[in-house]
């Protein structure tokens, strides 16, 4: 009799495979369309019954994601449900959950645990499942482990358990799922050769790890490594700013050494799904084993704040021009966490935009990759993305460039507005109407 794990591997490498992809986010979504795109059979999973019945349609609702892709992989017979049973007609079950913080800022891993225990009642021999969630070093372990193998299959014989973390990069058209190289962690050698398969087929080079724990590692520090760098430009920034430097001048002649430095750049503060929240797992995690990450909970400390010197900038700025902030019209360019995508999560802008609203002004946003400001579970607001003319422009107390989007008119702008505050280093160089922050 073959082994399960020689079965599931012919059938991967032959293409014969069933891939269940959970989660249809920013990382299911491109990862089910290359599997589709390369020939296997694509069974989608979310709870979101809207966002399922959209895929079905054809539409992607993911701005850089285009309809006529998800059309030509429905076509090519990849379906999406909202019914988690069928998870038992996979060979491959991979997880791409969010993993946000609570309001304690430790991790919150309901969705992974929930989806993990959707599908147990459903997992068989000849499978492979594989974790992509961002996560603390130890989940897959200590969370994934037992629940599977609660069904009385063996990991590693029967079924096998891998960590490959995500690294997508939305909007980033350097780089896509195929072009970007995989880490994969097994949970046993095993569980290691099946994760190979399973992800060799469709990325051009996949890096093996010795352990999920490393493979889990591995991602921390990717984005650690950003925070941290981040947050000290943050306040290089201030201090610069303090000194009547323009930080951005001096990051830009920094650069042009060859050797030795890395550009980062300032801004309003830390957004998306990985940077503001993954460094946070690992403080959470090393607190088990006693340690202190003082780096990291610092780094977070600078970029949590800078909404707030955002806003703290723009109310001295309207002082100086004898306004009150309370009161005022402010409108945010760019609402989404980085340029030319739509992607909101854990954008700094709404950020911004709160506290803005908190001290009695009235906000606005313009942003052409958020039409309509979409539902989220912390934030709230009942708008719609301004049109830019420059009567519209005019009309506000002051603009606060959030987020830079090449789509915007950045003259028509510097033009019509009666002061911009600028936390993106869009406009170089002095203007009278534009306070740096």
């Amino acid at each position: 009799m073959r082994k399960a794990s020689s079965l599931l591997i012919e059938k991967l490498h032959s293409r014969d495979a069933v891939i269940g992809i959970l989660g249809l986010g920013y990382v299911g979504q491109p990862l089910a369309l290359r599997y589709a795109e390369l020939g296997y059979k694509v069974i989608g999973f979310d709870i979101d019954k809207r966002k399922v019945d959209a895929l079905n349609g054809g539409r992607s609702m993911i701005e850089h994601i285009n309809d006529a892709d998800v059309a030509k992989a429905m076509a090519a017979g990849m379906r999406c449900t909202t019914d988690f049973s069928e998870a038992t007609n996979a060979d491959a079950l991979i997880l791409c959950v969010p993993t946000p913080l609570n309001k304690y800022r430790e991790p919150d891993l309901s969705f992974v645990v929930a989806t993990t225990e959707a599908i147990v009642p459903y997992l068989r021999a000849g499978q492979v499942v594989s974790l992509e969630s961002t996560t603390y070093p130890g989940t897959t372990d200590e969370e994934m482990f037992p629940r599977i193998s609660s069904t009385g299959l063996e990991v590693g014989r029967d079924i096998f358990l891998v960590y490959s973390p995500e690294r997508e990069d939305p909007g980033n058209e350097h780089f896509n799922t195929h072009s970007i190289p995989k880490v994969v962690g097994g949970h046993t050698p095993a569980c290691l050769e099946a994760g190979l398969a399973l992800y060799g087929q469709i990325i051009d080079k996949v890096v093996p790890v010795s352990s999920t724990r490393a493979a889990e590692m591995t991602k921390i520090l990717e984005n650690v490594h950003r925070a941290v760098n981040i947050g000290l430009v943050n306040e290089m920034k201030i201090v610069a700013d303090r000194m009547g430097i323009d930080i951005f001048e001096v990051i830009d002649a920094a650069a042009t050494k060859p050797f030795g430095f890395t550009p980062y750049y300032p801004g309003p503060g830390l957004g998306g799904h990985c940077i503001p929240i993954d460094p946070f797992y690992l403080t959470w995690k090393a607190r088990e084993y006693g340690l202190h990450t003082r780096f990291i909970e610092l780094s977070g400390e600078i970029n949590q704040g800078m909404p707030a010197y955002v806003v703290d900038k723009l109310s001295r700025a309207l002082n100086g021009q004898r306004k009150a902030l309370n009161g005022s019209r402010v409108l945010v360019l760019g609402i989404a966490y980085k340029k030319n995508v739509d992607d909101m999560r854990e954008s700094p802008a709404v950020q911004i935009m709160e506290l803005i609203r908190d001290t009695g002004a009235d906000v606005s946003y313009a942003d052409p990759h958020v039409p309509v400001f979409p539902e989220m579970r912390e934030h709230s607001f009942d708008l719609e993305s301004v049109e830019l003319t420059p009567e519209a422009i005019a009309s506000f107390d002051a603009v606060v460039v959030a987020t830079d989007h090449a789509k915007f008119d950045y003259d028509l702008v510097l033009r019509s507005a009666q002061l911009i505050v600028d936390s993106r280093g869009v406009y170089r160089g002095a203007h009278e109407n534009v306070i740096k922050a």
